[in-house]
């Protein structure tokens, strides 16, 4: 590995219980990693064990070709920005982004007030410089804590779930803000999730964690499209990727309810994973489909969320035009691309690649 930012062979143990296991990861400088997973995967220990303010158990974290295990957090050049905002309620704007210039830094007031007024304008926040927390909404509240972590000018940005407190309308306003400010600044940056949508359009990367082992690592669109196993497949996704039991039998996949045709498709027992959005819908019966029965409709805005039952009683969900949507208790013919079928190992969840 040479990457700016490195966890080699980063391991977290409580007692008996390991939190996060021989972890590697490699960041590029200026890049933008997005750890991703369900609550308990141990995201939120990777940011701190690169904070300083957790002790790996096993190996180490460069920074810059350092290794800063031992080294004091306030050392270590990183600012963190977190779910909870940490403003001081008693002082104004331009003090809580100064505070820490004033506390850690060995600069001149001018050199300060500098750096703030240009934090401040990047992130349009000069007109609320008197301003008390109090007296903001949660959006520029967020802003100002990015603020205080932008003026430190740190080697490495580490965000944990900053967006978590904020409605649906201002999440998806400052995940674009964050984006925009840190391609602008071109500071390496580690953020911190539990959301996949906010990590496939913010992350140059995307590092999926299960269990406190890395699942997969890559661009937003490989993890999508050529998931690793099944947990990324599912996870990955939004709906969420359907699972259906088949067996491979030279070249066709059989399922309990139909079969279909696929090259060099492996034999024996596998999981055959479906993207809701891969999924057609027809009322005319087709070659290489199944049949299934609809059971419930959600209306998404532009589209439709389609729930449906095979005779088997395993289900699918498939995605419709809004003005396409069938109706309760409508039988339907479900087909696919063939290039969009992924298989899975079903014990293991391994995936057997995506044909």
């Amino acid at each position: 590995m040479s990457g700016f930012l490195e966890l080699r062979g980063l391991k977290k143990q409580f007692g008996d219980v390991v939190v996060l296991e021989k972890l590697d990861i490699s960041i590029n400088e200026g890049e933008f990693l997005v750890l991703v997973g369900p609550s308990g995967c141990g995201k939120s220990t990777v940011l701190r064990t690169i904070a300083g303010l957790e002790e790996p158990t096993e190996g180490a974290v460069y920074i810059a070709g350092k290794n800063v295990v031992g080294v004091e957090p306030k050392e270590r050049d990183i600012a963190m920005v977190f779910q909870s905002y940490a403003l001081y309620p008693h002082m104004n704007v331009y003090d809580n982004m100064a505070f820490g210039l004033r506390m850690a830094a060995k600069l001149s007031e001018d050199e300060i007030k500098k750096r703030v007024g240009e934090a401040s304008e990047v992130l349009r926040l000069q007109k609320y410089m008197e301003r008390k927390p109090k007296d903001l909404s949660g959006g520029q509240r967020q802003r100002v804590a990015l603020g205080r972590a932008i003026v430190r000018k740190p080697k490495v940005f580490l965000f944990d779930e900053p967006l978590s407190n904020l409605d649906a309308h201002l999440r998806n306003q400052m995940r674009v803000e964050i984006r925009r400010l840190q391609q602008d600044l071109g500071v390496t940056s580690v953020y911190v999730t539990h959301d996949q949508v906010e990590a496939t359009t913010m992350g140059d990367r995307v590092a999926v964690l299960q269990g406190g082992r890395l699942q997969q690592i890559g661009s937003p669109a490989e993890v999508y499209g050529k998931p690793a196993n099944a947990f990324v497949a599912e996870f990955i996704g939004v709906p969420e990727m359907n699972f259906l039991s088949g067996t491979g039998d030279g070249g066709r996949i059989r399922l309990a309810d139909g079969a279909f045709e696929m090259a060099n498709a492996p034999s024996g027992n596998l999981t055959v994973g479906l993207r809701p959005e891969s999924l057609h819908l027809s009322r005319e019966a087709a070659g290489g489909g199944l049949q299934a029965k609809v059971e419930l409709v959600e209306n998404l805005g532009a589209q439709a969320l389609v729930h449906l039952r095979l005779k088997n009683g395993e289900s699918l969900r498939a995605l419709t035009p809004y003005n396409q949507q069938p109706r309760l208790g409508e039988n339907l013919q479900v087909t696919w691309p063939s290039g969009s079928v992924h298989l899975f190992a079903p014990e293991s969840g391994e995936a057997l690649g995506a044909k």
